[in-house]
C-alpha cells in the first residue's frame, strides 16, 4: 500500500541502479530490463484497481497511480519502474478536453480545426497547478518503492502532442496533423514551440518530485519522412534536452539520464544519437546491430524486442532475447520491447522475458 510523505527529500537510498549504470554507459552484471506499458490491462490486478473511475480520473490519483505502477514489480524482478500516467495530460494542461472511451481510446473532444483556435490554448502554463497531481504521484512512488529500483518519468514529445490535438485521437494516416505542416508552417512551428516549452517544465517537474530518469516519447515519428522529421520534430526533440539540462542544473537537481524514443524513425538514428540523450529507444524493426552501427559507441540503446514475440511459447521468447542480447550486446544496453505490452498477453510470458534477460545476460558477461 502507498503510503504519502509529504517532503520529496529524503528518498530511501536506491539499492539496484543497474539501469541507471546501464543508462549512463557504466559497466552492469547484467542487463537491466522493463516493458514500455509494465503498468496495463494484461494484469489482472490492474483492471480490478482501474475498474472504479475512469481512466484520466485515475491519473489524476496520486494514491491510484502510485499502486498501478509497483504492480509489475510486484510480480516481475524489473529493474525500473515508469510512473503510471498518460502523454494526453500536456494537453489538457493547455486547456483541451480529453474523455477516454472504452474500446476507442483517447477522444478530444473540440481538437484543433484552424489556425485560430491555437488561440484558445493556454500560452502560459504553470505545470505545478495543471499537473501536480503527477508530480505528487511521482513522490509518493518514489518513497513507497523503498529504493527497489528507478523511477522513469515521461512525457509525449511534440508532434506527437500536436498530431492527437489535431487529429482528435487515433489516426492510421495522421493526415489532418500532417496537412497542418505543409499548410500552415508557421502556425504549426508556433503549437510545437509552446508544447516543447510546456514539455520542458513538466519534465524538469517531474526530477524535482523524484523521478530518477525520463522518457520522452515521440510515438508517430514513423508517419513523418525524414524531411518533415527534420523540420518538424528533431529540432523540439534537440531544444527539449538542453532545455530540461540546463534547467536542472540551474535548479541544483540531479542531472538525470534521458531516453528518446521515436518510433518507427530508423531514418534518423544518427541525428537522434545526436540529440543530447544518453538512451535512444528503439521499435522492433531495426536490426540490433544496424543500429549500434548508426549511433556509435556513445549512446545506450534501449529495446527493442517485437511485443508479440510475447505470444511465443517461452522456450521460444528465451531464444529470441539471447539472439537479441548477441545482437546489442550486454553492456550499453537496456532490454526492451520495441512498444508497449498489448492488453491480451499473459503476465507469465512477461515473467519469462524479464528472466531471460537477466540469465541470459549473466551467462553472456561471466563467458
Amino acid at each position: 500500500i502507498c503510503s504519502f510523505v509529504r517532503s520529496p527529500k529524503g528518498f530511501p537510498k536506491l539499492k539496484n541502479d543497474t539501469f541507471l549504470r546501464a543508462a549512463r554507459g557504466e559497466e552492469t552484471e547484467h542487463t537491466p530490463v522493463w516493458c514500455m506499458r509494465q503498468a496495463g490491462r494484461y494484469l489482472p490486478e490492474f483492471r480490478e484497481t482501474r475498474a472504479a473511475q475512469d481512466f484520466f480520473t485515475t491519473c489524476r490519483s496520486p494514491k491510484l497511480c502510485c499502486e498501478l505502477t509497483l504492480q509489475p514489480l510486484r510480480r516481475f524482478p524489473l529493474d525500473a519502474a515508469i510512473i503510471f500516467s498518460d502523454i494526453l495530460v500536456v494537453p489538457q494542461a493547455l486547456g483541451m478536453e480529453v474523455v477516454m472511451v472504452p474500446g476507442k481510446g483517447p477522444v478530444f473532444t473540440e481538437p484543433l480545426k484552424e489556425v485560430e483556435d491555437l488561440l484558445k490554448l493556454r500560452q502560459k502554463v504553470d505545470v505545478t497547478a495543471e499537473l501536480g497531481y503527477v508530480f505528487q504521484a511521482i513522490t509518493l512512488t518514489r518513497h513507497s518503492l523503498e529504493g527497489r529500483v528507478p523511477l522513469i518519468g515521461f512525457s509525449g514529445a511534440p508532434w506527437t502532442l500536436m498530431s492527437y490535438m489535431i487529429e482528435g485521437g487515433g489516426s492510421t494516416t495522421m493526415a489532418k496533423a500532417k496537412s497542418w505542416l505543409y499548410r500552415h508552417p508557421e502556425a504549426s512551428h508556433r503549437l510545437l514551440r509552446l508544447l516543447a516549452d510546456v514539455i520542458t517544465d513538466y519534465l524538469v517537474g517531474q526530477v524535482a518530485a523524484g523521478a530518477q530518469a525520463l522518457q520522452l516519447f515521440e510515438s508517430h515519428a514513423g508517419h513523418l519522412g525524414p524531411e518533415q522529421f527534420q523540420d518538424f520534430a528533431l529540432p523540439y526533440i534537440r531544444d527539449i534536452a538542453q532545455a530540461v539540462k540546463s534547467k536542472l542544473k540551474e535548479e541544483a537537481l540531479p542531472l538525470v539520464p534521458m531516453i528518446i524514443f521515436a518510433k518507427d524513425a530508423h531514418y534518423a538514428l544518427r541525428d537522434l544519437a545526436h540529440a543530447g540523450y544518453e538512451v535512444v529507444g528503439l521499435d522492433w524493426t531495426i536490426r540490433p546491430q544496424e543500429a549500434r552501427a548508426q549511433t556509435g559507441k556513445d549512446v545506450t540503446l534501449q529495446g527493442n524486442l517485437d511485443p508479440c514475440a510475447l505470444y511465443a511459447p517461452k522456450e521460444k521468447i528465451g531464444e529470441l532475447v539471447k539472439k537479441m542480447l548477441e545482437g546489442f550486446g550486454t553492456q550499453r544496453y537496456i532490454a526492451n520491447l520495441g512498444h508497449g505490452l498489448y492488453p491480451d498477453m499473459s503476465p507469465e510470458h512477461v515473467g519469462a522475458f524479464v528472466e531471460a534477460v537477466h540469465a541470459h545476460s549473466r551467462h553472456i558477461n561471466k563467458h
